[in-house]
């Protein structure tokens, strides 16, 4: 079976890990099962995808967002994005090499109590409109038989509206590059695959609030299996996730030196697989409750994604 597509997203769901706003660009589920692996075969990929997250804070935890802080932050977010990838025919380092970009819609409500200087008061805001856009320059795979080893850098650029004062913003207001590497596993024979990615996040500071988000490491594994389902395959299996932040926030206000977040949790897949020749159609859907956190949102991550390859 030919790789797939890789979805570095860029997503705005103000309630990822810790960092400002109590999010990051990169998310859990964006790079884990066989729907995300490199392509390894040449031609377009086009890919849409849907996001829905839902998620609340400790009441007595504080959070930075948007040069306010906030108490019992909830957050319901809705992002649907469209990404294209190509791939070349000629090789790089002996790997297949593909570049893509995808650029998000969101639609966000955000609430909390807001610390003023004549008290603290409920603030609830929603916006809707572009994210931040996703670039992705370089983008390998290398197919060794039943394994596939993938490396790319993903570059969040900050495209989206950003309003100081606003608890629902659809953009991030900064850059975030993001390396990251990986292997998969996938028997022909008896339909079994696996998959293992980790990465590296650096951001750059936001200009509009003097604040810069820590250096963020994520992993995340998954097994599926595949079972015959009439012209096609179903797909059955587990995701499991792992982000936290290696270096503190910094910047706005001196309590926040040691601000380092953490999510963790585990969760079903569910997908089908239809081969169409030398084309490729992968439809996936995803359940991420977060079980374990840290200085954020704990709520769930529904994605579906759909990959259309030829």
């Amino acid at each position: 079976m030919a790789g797939l597509a890789i979805i570095g997203c860029s997503l705005i769901s103000q309630g990822a890990v810790a960092a400002e706003g109590g999010t990051t660009h990169y998310l859990p589920g964006a790079v884990a099962t066989m729907i995300d692996l490199a392509p390894t075969q040449p031609g377009w990929v086009i890919e849409p995808i849907y996001l829905h997250y839902e998620g609340d804070a400790d009441t007595n935890k504080e959070i930075p967002i948007a040069g306010l802080n906030a108490l019992g932050l909830k957050a319901t977010t809705d992002v649907a994005l469209l990404g294209g990838f190509y791939t070349f025919k000629q090789p790089v380092l002996g790997a297949d090499y593909s570049v893509g970009a995808m650029l998000p819609h969101v639609w966000l409500t955000v609430e909390g109590q807001v610390e003023t200087a004549l008290g603290t008061f409920k603030q609830r805001d929603s916006a809707s409109g572009l994210g931040d856009l996703t670039l992705v320059p370089a983008m390998l795979g290398w197919k060794r038989g039943p394994l596939q080893y993938n490396a790319a850098v993903t570059v969040y650029a900050p495209t989206g509206d950003y309003d100081v004062g606003e608890l629902a913003n659809p953009g991030l207001n900064y850059w975030t590059v993001n390396p990251w590497v990986g292997v998969s596993y996938n028997n022909a024979e008896n339909g079994l695959n696996a998959a293992l990615h980790g990465g590296i996040a650096f951001n750059t500071e936001n200009p509009d609030t003097d604040y810069r988000s820590g250096i963020m490491t994520h992993v995340e594994g998954s097994v599926q299996q595949l079972l015959p389902l009439g012209k096609g395959f179903l797909s059955l299996g587990a995701e499991g996730f792992w982000l936290e932040q290696i270096t503190a926030d910094s910047g706005q206000r001196p309590i926040l030196v040691d601000f380092k977040g953490r999510t963790a949790g585990i969760g079903p897949v569910l997908g089908y697989l239809r081969p169409l020749g030398e084309q490729n159609f992968v439809a996936e859907i995803r359940w991420l409750p977060e079980s374990e956190t840290k200085n954020r949102l704990r709520g769930d991550y529904v994605w579906l994604k759909i990959v259309y390859q030829f």
